[in-house]
């Protein structure tokens, strides 16, 4: 099982999901190239843009749409 589960809304945005299904950040592609938003909640449940459990790789860019590439840069496989 991948540790994270990805969900397309368009062509240019991928949401970002744990495979618990924690909201992770997304995925949108910007100048040809795919870049990973981490997102995070505080305890009220308001957004923090660039935070949570993946903000240490805010920004992170890949090529392409591939579960495992993703996976291992986010640095979970």
């Amino acid at each position: 099982m991948t540790p994270l589960k990805l969900k397309k809304i368009n062509d240019t945005v991928h949401v970002v999901m744990s495979a618990g299904g924690e909201h992770l950040g997304s995925l949108r592609l910007i100048n040809a190239s795919w870049k990973f938003k981490a997102i995070g909640y505080d305890d009220q449940g308001n957004i923090i843009p660039g935070g949570g459990p993946l903000t240490h790789r805010h920004n992170v860019t890949f090529e392409r749409i591939d579960l495992a590439e993703i996976c291992a840069g986010l640095g979970l496989g």
